[in-house]
């Protein structure tokens, strides 16, 4: 299969080689088979597996059941566009970030990318680690879309972060679920304030002394943590401006 100016416009969007391969493949074949896909990608099969996986968590890949057989089918190119806007709209939101830290002189800075629910677990996972003791860890969240994306795991996370003896506050975008978790927030050694009704938010925030998270939302997943301590102060302002500025 060859297709080079198709080929280098996924690279562009920052598919690898073989994602790429794999993805064209799927567009030309349509609902297929590993084999297939293998076949006309000119991959091994044995490697085909995990690219698949890593298109689905892009969001360019799907897989479905026809009777007792496995279908794997590209997305509509058109998700192309969707990936790029979410991209374009998450370095809006994070652009006075990374403007700051260009312009800081003399100072340590950090900025890390996690893409797809792994690479944001990871980044969570960072959290939980280099948190210490007394501490603050202050989150901003619409908790609805951020239990969703994988239950078992975000709750799991909320069970181990209590365990930690640090000062966790979270101000949370108002719904059902935001309401249920507040009345449990003694469970989970935490405080609780719900945001104005209307508030509505698209990025998850985490503030911890060492790092900020930003983390998306929606599809396609991704997370920045910045590590400068002019911008966490910042944002640790902030959210101290927005905690006390509502009711307890």
């Amino acid at each position: 299969m060859k297709n080079n100016k198709l080929l280098n416009a996924l690279s562009a969007f920052g598919l690898s080689e073989h994602e790429a391969k794999v993805y064209l493949a799927s567009l030309f074949l349509g609902p297929t088979t590993i084999l297939k896909i293998a076949q006309h990608a000119e991959i091994k099969r044995t490697t085909i597996y995990s690219l698949i996986e890593s298109l689905k968590v892009k969001g360019l890949m799907t897989i479905e059941i026809k009777g007792f057989k496995k279908f794997f089918t590209a997305e509509n190119p058109e998700k192309l566009e969707s990936i790029l806007e979410s991209r374009k709209n998450l370095l809006s939101q994070t652009l006075p970030e990374f403007s700051a830290l260009y312009n800081l002189k003399g100072t340590e800075s950090t900025l890390k990318y996690y893409e797809g629910i792994e690479g944001v677990k990871t980044a969570y996972e960072s959290m939980l680690r280099d948190v210490n003791p007394k501490e603050n860890y202050s989150i901003i969240s619409d908790i609805e879309p951020w239990l969703s994306h994988d239950p078992d795991y975000f709750l799991d996370f909320t069970k181990r972060r209590a365990k930690k003896n640090i000062n966790i506050r979270l101000l949370l975008v108002d719904s059902p679920t935001a309401r249920a978790h507040k009345k449990l927030e003694k469970n989970y050694n935490e405080k609780i304030k719900i945001l104005s009704a209307g508030t509505a938010i698209a990025t998850n925030m985490v503030v911890i002394p060492k790092r900020i998270i930003l983390h998306q939302l929606h599809e396609p997943l991704m997370a920045i943590a910045i590590e400068n301590q002019s911008i966490i102060k910042l944002h640790q302002e902030l959210f101290e401006i927005i905690w006390k500025s509502l009711p307890e």
